[in-house]
């Protein structure tokens, strides 16, 4: 059984707590692996034999017991002990135990075979981790180390060092303790028997597939908007490939497909309102006829203290800094806020594409702020184009510096700044890394997001954020983004504002369920001059509600609603209201 105490040890954290009681005295013996099977002698003359592995519980077992009921209640005693512990407090002796204590001849004698024969082991300090005294039923696992120690020895050749006496007390403590040992035989079977299925059906031994699949049906309402809208039933599909190669990293690798449109918006004049004001965060990343794409393809690795992030396509500043929005930030998957615009400040989404970041800690050792961070990181929207004024450094990027504070573990605070370039021929500001020339916009306005078409022009954009958590049931966020953006063009500059605060209730009627709350105005820009003069001076406000409903572990319901006030910066424009039901499977 020289496997297991080790596999029980991955069962129960707190049998741990018994291999690790007392500082193991070294012994001079070569260590050479023996079979788990068997019986084993202790020498070529030796009457006693050691039994290493215990039957499994069942009527058999039952049988060769003196006082069958005894057996019986005791295996289902102990079976269930060790459940349900934290690891906390520090046990550093074997007199500590509980059920066997330091005046029973058990515990005396275990004692003795652990200095004798070194049989357990603990962590470097000699102290073991754990917040409580041990039962029989983790002091029958130390037993079963010394077990196989003794068994070590015999196998060797080094049987003179164990003598009859140490064998005859290791017979008496089988027999007490008979009940524990098989009830630990049985549960390191059950969890063998299922690695062995895990081992047989899984694809691969690096790699683990994670996916999430959304049904939504929707639908848009307000006068002309919602006459020239339907109830639509919309898909979107992820599959995330996540591979470990040193079990600290991680290489995602994400297939998506789907076929959501944003609602068209219409004015009082009948004509389409050209906005980004309330698009779903499940109708953006994909196609929109379900051919799969590689929408992600990023790398996460730990250097030294610093997380550095590495992606060859389709990353976003929030793939690697954080966006202190809790319960509303899903990175645009489906068990958040319903909008783009409330799962994160719209500072977020200027730029994207290939790209680096590198986060670097600070603050520990007893600092106010802890644990804080700082982050740099450098995104390229047409890396892959070797054209004129594209690239990885000639085209469109955004290049992103964040300071998080995080001020004990009720409120955390960032500071963000985020400097982009947009070369000749226009595009978007939010464009989440659509790139030179692009259409694609997620957030905000017309009036904030459209940059020049002669012209190139830069951008730079500042954002406070914040959350705090008062209390387990209560979170409140949000955040302010201020841009400003300088064209290369006469009469090109603008500026551009957004703001928002949310308020979540988690675990709300059921643990995992969330109501959120958030209200706030998507990015608009007053007063821009030129073909912008006279459409719209108001600031359209952005109100959502949601409550995200757990079904199961992988299933959850959110209805939701979103009214937008003055779309398109025009308070002429009906107001519109967007009504949504959607069930996120996730596997």
């Amino acid at each position: 059984m020289s496997h297991l105490l080790w596999k029980t040890l991955v069962l129960s954290p707190v049998v741990l707590g018994v291999t690790v009681l007392v500082s193991a005295k070294a012994m001079a013996a070569a260590e050479v692996a023996s079979s788990s099977e068997d019986t084993k002698p202790i020498a070529a003359n030796a009457s006693i034999f050691i039994q290493t592995e215990q039957p499994k519980v069942n009527q058999q077992l039952v049988a060769q017991k003196t006082d069958e009921n005894k057996v019986l209640e005791e295996v289902n005693r102990y079976s269930n002990e060790g459940k349900n512990q934290n690891s906390l407090s520090q046990v550093t002796s074997v007199s500590q135990f509980s059920d066997v204590q330091p005046t029973d001849w058990a515990f005396q004698a275990l004692q003795s075979l652990v200095e004798r024969y070194g049989c357990i082991a603990g962590y470097p300090n000699s102290t073991y981790r754990g917040n409580r005294a041990l039962t029989r039923y983790e002091f029958a696992a130390g037993l079963n180390a010394c077990l196989d120690r003794v068994n070590e020895l015999i196998a060797t050749a080094t049987a003179d060092l164990v003598t009859k006496q140490d064998l005859a007390t290791l017979q008496r403590l089988q027999e007490e303790f008979s009940a524990e040992l098989a009830t630990l035989r049985g549960r390191v079977d059950s969890v063998e028997a299922r690695t062995a299925e895990l081992e047989a059906n899984q694809f691969s031994t690096t790699t683990k597939l994670v996916g999430e699949a959304i049904f939504a049906v929707t639908d848009i309402f307000g006068n002309n908007t919602g006459d020239v809208n339907n109830t639509v039933f919309q898909d979107r599909v992820r599959l995330d490939l996540q591979t470990s190669f040193t079990g600290k990293d991680i290489l995602h690798t994400r297939l998506a497909a789907g076929n959501a449109l944003a609602f068209t918006q219409v004015g009082n004049d009948g004509v389409g309102i050209n906005t980004a004001e309330g698009t779903q965060t499940f109708q953006i990343g994909s196609t929109t006829n379900n051919s799969v794409i590689i929408d992600w393809l990023a790398y996460y690795v730990p250097i030294g203290p610093a997380q550095v992030y590495f992606a060859a396509t389709g990353g976003i500043h929030s793939d690697y800094v954080a966006t202190n929005n809790p319960y509303f930030e899903d990175f645009d998957g489906g068990n958040g806020a319903l909008s783009t615009f409330a799962s994160e400040s719209p500072i977020y989404r200027i730029g994207g594409g290939a790209g680096a970041a590198l986060t670097l800690p600070f603050g520990k050792g007893g600092s106010f702020f802890k644990p804080s961070s700082l982050t740099i990181g450098y995104l390229a929207s047409n890396a892959n184009n070797p054209g004129p004024n594209q690239g990885l450094l000639e085209g469109n990027y955004a290049a992103l510096g964040q300071l998080n504070f995080s001020v004990g573990d009720r409120l955390s605070i960032a500071a963000t700044y985020v400097h982009g370039y947009h070369g000749a021929g226009g595009g978007n500001l939010f464009d989440l890394g659509g790139g030179l020339g692009s259409a694609n916009r997620v957030v905000g306005t017309n009036q904030a997001n459209t940059l020049t078409t002669l012209n190139g022009s830069s951008s730079n954009s500042y954002g406070i954020e914040a959350a705090f958590r008062p209390s387990d049931k209560l979170s409140v966020s949000g955040f302010i983004s201020y841009h400003d953006i300088t064209g290369f063009g006469a009469g090109d500059d603008y500026e551009a504002w957004s703001y928002g605060l949310g308020v979540a209730l988690p675990d709300l009627g059921k643990k995992g369920n969330v109501l959120g709350i958030f209200a706030g105005a998507e990015p608009y820009a007053r007063n821009r001059g030129g073909v912008f003069a006279g459409t719209g001076n108001d600031i359209p406000y952005h109100f959502e509600g949601f409550y995200k409903y757990r079904v199961s572990d992988n299933i959850s319901i959110t209805p939701g609603v979103i009214w937008l006030t003055s779309p398109g910066q025009n308070s002429n424009n009906d107001d519109a209201i967007i009504g949504t039901l959607r069930t996120t499977f996730t596997f």
